[in-house]
């Protein structure tokens, strides 16, 4: 690209010449779309902001507009989304100086957060209440989820051979695409390619369910095109009927890690359970869970300590 462009040029073309060039057909699609997003902020934020111009303080401006509509988080994402294309400008010899240095990272204070996962007696009432048919509907759906912490998209991917009931295993290798007119996709990373233990109940369930559905078909997938908002409208019926709080398909997934944290599962066998790429990724999901739990060891300790003599 050093060829391609002027420090004279705006901001804005190199971004998005920068987004084709490197990003597009190297990371998922999803990715790309918030790549893009930022790219429109950036138009409507600085559309006549020169490379040359691009210094510390207009750069930091430029945050500082963004983080007036985002909240800290959000900018941070926005900042490092724009960093890796700024920084290549200035090896490329079309911005002087690092401008994206020192940076400080601003926004609107958080909103109040509606919790998004279900307590261990909100989940039992909630599975109760689930009409159980004979054949494979969305509260079949909604049951296999709670208990596996399945992405929308991997439980969608499942087919009667992915159940190995004498093992007790369900093997998660593909999920389905469901955004793009359907049909099976990659799983989001190597690390979503697993084993999942299954209770004894749930197997012997879906032995019966699944028993004459073709082995190599989805087993949840209906002719007509699939939208979460389908299984979450669904969803949001039990909860308003039970009084408990409204989740979506993706807090069954948060409600199941959680469950299984506060009844002492290693964090480790949590993030391995849920496909996570790495501990990290689950310790930031639920550190709400996790600091709560570091609280109640600190009382347990405490009253060891204060029963020796």
């Amino acid at each position: 690209m050093p060829n391609a462009f002027q420090p004279t040029d705006c901001l804005k073309d190199y971004y998005r010449t920068w987004i084709a060039v490197y990003k597009e057909g190297a990371i998922r699609e999803v990715t790309l779309a918030k790549y893009r997003m930022s790219l429109a902020w950036v138009e409507r934020l600085a559309p006549s902001l020169r490379l040359c111009e691009l210094t510390r303080v207009a750069y930091q401006q430029l945050l500082n507009a963004y983080a007036l509509e985002h909240e800290r988080q959000t900018t941070m994402d926005f900042h490092h989304q724009l960093k890796g294309a700024i920084l290549d400008a200035v090896d490329d010899g079309l911005i002087p100086r690092d401008p994206t240095r020192k940076v400080i990272i601003k926004g609107k204070l958080p909103a109040e957060k509606k919790r998004k996962y279900l307590n261990q007696f909100e989940l039992h009432a909630l599975l109760r209440s689930l009409k159980l048919g004979e054949r494979a509907d969305w509260d079949w759906f909604i049951l296999l989820v709670a208990k596996t912490g399945l992405r929308f998209s991997e439980a969608l991917a499942l087919t009667p051979a992915d159940f190995d009931f004498a093992h007790q295993t369900l093997s998660v290798t593909k999920t389905w695409n469901y955004k793009d007119g359907g049909g099976f996709a990659p799983t989001k990373n190597r690390s979503s390619v697993r084993k999942v233990q299954l209770d004894w109940q749930l197997i012997m369930q879906f032995a019966t369910l699944v028993k004459d559905l073709p082995k190599d078909q989805p087993i949840f997938v209906p002719e007509e095109k699939v939208y979460n908002s389908t299984v979450n409208d669904r969803l949001e019926r039990y909860c308003r009927a039970l009084n408990i709080p409204v989740i979506s398909v993706h807090g069954l997934r948060h409600t199941h890690a959680s469950i299984l944290l506060y009844a002492g599962v290693s964090i480790a066998s949590v993030a391995r359970r849920l496909g996570h790429a790495s501990m990290t990724t689950t310790q930031k999901t639920y550190l709400h869970v996790i600091q709560e739990l570091e609280n109640q060891d600190i009382d347990l300790v405490m009253r060891s300590l204060a029963n020796l003599r």
